[in-house]
């Protein structure tokens, strides 16, 4: 079937680039952050080995900084995917980053500049591969025939449904990023304490509660995606798992989600650089979608 539409993404989706790009065909601008005073594109296609370095230089005390893209590359990057028809940009969440302001206006620039040009930006209100999740179920609604709008509006409709849920085993960079205080982070770590965070409706992170012990993590996680999933345990659809440098945490975690879950499409996927610079190693987060996302 025809597409209708363009869909775009940014590469803060935290899921390969063979499969967004080539496999989903979803065109992509690319987030930038520096380390140890270098300029790196976050590009998705990352050589094997090149995520392990990655984390290995922050495990050596390297503090990683992102950056927005600003208004003149979405505008370059609009500018080429409106010559091939209607656009719709769903973008890094709000909560994260302020960078979808900087599409919104990029695209209203656009229309000021050619009338003809149709680019639409919706903010995802997510991050990582649960906005990759949110991304991938438009795209599958974009290849069933839905028309732009109709993609668009709902989007808006069930984007504070896709659940974040996520737990630490290092507070390091939650700390240096404020989300986690300095002394509860020493303790943390001197007692073995994991905080156990969310997404609230606004796209930010809420530390709400702590266990001791990365099992006990993982079980809290588990119990949470429990209470909230769509369907409870006859859930059919899509988790996503995502983890910063600590493959058998998720595989862990998903084989709980598994046995609970036996119909969903359980899928585990990286955490790229630019998550990576505020997460740090030793994160893992499951995305799937339930009930309504609260403030806190």
């Amino acid at each position: 079937m025809e597409r209708k539409f363009i869909l775009t993404c940014g590469s803060t989706v935290d899921m390969p680039y063979e499969y967004i790009v080539e496999q989903r065909e979803i065109p992509v601008i690319y987030y930038t952050y520096q380390m140890n005073g270098k300029v790196c594109v976050d590009n998705m296609d990352n050589p094997k080995g090149s995520l392990d370095e990655f984390y290995q230089a922050i495990k050596d005390g390297a503090l990683p900084s992102t950056s927005q893209i600003n208004v003149d590359a979405y505008l370059q990057f609009f500018r080429e995917q409106a010559k091939n028809g209607p656009v719709l940009h769903i973008a890094f969440g709000s909560g994260m980053s302020s960078s979808v302001n900087n599409a919104m206006t990029a695209a209203e620039m656009l229309k000021e500049e050619d009338p003809t040009a149709d680019v639409h930006v919706v903010d995802s209100l997510g991050s990582s591969s649960g906005y990759g999740l949110l991304v991938d179920e438009a795209a599958d609604r974009r290849d069933q025939g839905m028309t732009r709008d109709e993609v668009e509006q709902w989007v808006l409709s069930v984007r504070n449904t896709v659940h974040h849920q996520f737990y630490s085993t290092d507070l390091t960079m939650f700390r240096r990023g404020g989300r986690v205080s300095g002394p509860a982070a020493a303790i943390a770590t001197i007692l073995n304490i994991c905080p156990i965070m969310h997404l609230n409706a606004e796209g930010r992170i809420i530390a709400y509660g702590k266990v001791r012990g990365k099992k006990n993590a993982q079980l809290e996680t588990v119990r949470t995606v429990e209470e909230h999933i769509q369907n409870g345990h006859d859930y059919s659809g899509k988790i996503f798992i995502c983890n910063s440098h600590c493959i058998e945490d998720a595989e862990s975690t998903a084989a709980l989600l598994r046995e609970r879950f036996p119909k969903a499409d359980i899928r585990i996927y990286d955490i790229g650089t630019i998550i990576g610079c505020h997460t740090g190693f030793g994160t893992v987060a499951v995305f799937f979608f339930g009930d309504e996302r609260g403030m806190e």
